[in-house]
């Protein structure tokens, strides 16, 4: 029997909702048949957006969606995008299998995308290959209500009210693809380019820097140290796992043995101290600045057969106890993880959802976003796991938080591939009488779902588990992830 323990008293932390938010590019059919299908398409749709993905995402409480990249975003000009459709241009992505872009999916649908969703968007501004002055003019298209020569366009162009822009990213890994910037360089450019990003009525613009990739602590240090006082609301980091470090063969999404599997959740282990190290940084220098993990995920070698340029890849039971595993490093961290976005909302990377035509399935990843929704917007309550580990991987994984009306909810993950692990979980002067609900998701490590067996892995419920005199008994099957919720 092993041991978690949770401080029912403890909490003081906000587990921010856009923590569990989503990040979709202008990259393979992540936007084009993944979520804009155009209206006048036979796929039911609401403003040319797949009806299927609006309803599971909406189900998820999709937070926060980042777009339009991503790489794309530094050859992205938003004026590509607005206007009657059949007068945009077609222009070539450049980052991604240099493709047509017919630029039919532009910040317009973007903004009715996140309304129909109930999602806040977050754009990734083009800083590398754009303007200061293309960036201020497009803060002012989106969000200015008064008389301008901008928003009368955005008003010709269908939307009379200006939306909420409350997250903008100034630039996107600019250490790389994103103009290959030294952190000295790129922080002067945040510093000016932010400087014009300019807030317009209510609208508060919180702006997010270009933080470092993984463990580049120096560009952290640098960049912190040259930008704090201008304030940002966030600094942002991307991290990638893997079942190889070799990105030019990374290795199979269904298809991998048991030491794959175990380096792959290492390597999505290695989040939590990404996050501690580059914290301390952040906060050796100022105390509000966020740490925003705004692209995060599995990334394998693309499905056999289709164009790797597209970076499309199946989701299996791997992939759930990544997201798991990672979604509880990101609660436990929430004192300064404030929003994280995983790589990518459809077809793309480690997504929530496939499609192929007019059929649409969840992936185990989704399910896991589902079993943890109930953290959104609730209180942190510290736990502290006495359980084995498999080569310094540790096999449970939990976090828990106290919702606003009462009730207590536990996200447990075995990352175990052979052993089932019964747990002892002390809410220590907790006032629970009763388990409301407990689901949980587990399948084999390669079981994943497909367009002709959708459903093959999905929740259930998580029969015996047993409340005690504030001490809950289960026993966590090998390769799972778990809901339970008390009351």
């Amino acid at each position: 029997m092993h041991t978690i323990f949770i401080d029912a008293l403890g909490g003081k932390t906000k587990i921010n909702r856009e923590i569990y938010g989503h990040f979709s590019e202008h990259l393979g059919r992540c936007i084009y048949d993944g979520l804009f299908v155009g209206k006048d398409s036979d796929i039911p749709n609401i403003d040319g957006v797949r009806k299927d993905a609006i309803e599971a995402l909406r189900a998820i409480k999709i937070p926060v969606l980042r777009w339009p990249g991503g790489c794309f975003a530094e050859e992205y000009h938003w004026r590509d995008g607005i206007g009657p459709v059949e007068n945009r241009p077609v222009t070539v992505n450049n980052y991604w299998g240099k493709v047509p872009e017919s630029n039919h999916f532009g910040t317009h649908e973007f903004f009715n995308l996140c309304e129909l969703l109930g999602a806040q968007p977050y754009l990734a501004a083009n800083l590398s290959g754009g303007t200061v002055r293309e960036m201020q003019d497009w803060v002012e298209y989106i969000t200015f209500d008064g008389h301008s020569t901008l928003s009368d366009l955005r008003r010709k162009n269908g939307r009379k009210k200006p939306w909420a822009l409350p997250f903008i990213g100034i630039g996107n890994e600019n250490w790389g693809g994103g103009g290959n910037m030294r952190p000295e360089y790129y922080a002067d450019e945040y510093r000016k380019y932010q400087t014009f990003c300019k807030d317009y009525g209510d609208n508060r613009l919180k702006k997010i820097a270009c933080g470092p990739s993984d463990d580049d602590y120096d560009w952290t240090e640098k960049l912190v140290k040259s930008i704090r006082r201008s304030k940002p609301f966030g600094i942002s980091m991307h991290h990638y796992c893997a079942p190889t470090r070799n990105w030019d063969n990374k290795g199979s999404a269904t298809a991998f043995s048991d030491d794959e599997y175990y380096s792959t959740i290492a390597h999505a282990i290695f989040m939590d101290e990404l996050i501690q190290k580059h914290g301390a940084i952040i906060r050796r220098y100022d105390a509000d600045i966020a740490l925003i993990v705004d692209e995060w995920g599995v990334w394998c070698d693309t499905e056999p057969g289709t164009n790797p340029d597209f970076l499309y890849q199946q989701n299996s039971m791997r992939d759930a106890i990544v997201a798991a595993v990672t979604l509880n490093i990101f609660n436990n961290h929430a004192d300064i993880v404030k929003m994280a976005n995983l790589a990518q909302t459809v077809n793309v990377l480690q997504s929530v959802l496939l499609t192929d035509g007019k059929n649409m399935l969840k992936t185990p990843t989704y399910h896991v976003f589902d079993l943890f929704k109930a953290h959104q917007d609730s209180t942190l309550l510290p736990s502290h796991v006495a359980a084995p580990a498999k080569d310094d991987i540790p096999l449970i994984s939990c976090s828990a938080s106290l919702t606003k009306n009462g009730k207590f909810v536990l996200t447990l993950c075995n990352a175990s591939l052979t052993e089932a692990m019964p747990l002892r979980c002390i809410l220590d002067s907790a006032d629970v009488s009763a388990i409301a609900e407990a689901r949980v998701l587990t399948a084999p490590k390669e079981a994943c779902n497909t367009f002709e067996v959708p459903d093959a892995v999905h929740p259930v419920s998580f029969d015996g588990c047993v409340l005690k005199d504030g001490c809950l008994s289960c026993t966590l099957p090998p390769v799972s992830v778990a809901e339970i919720v008390l009351k």
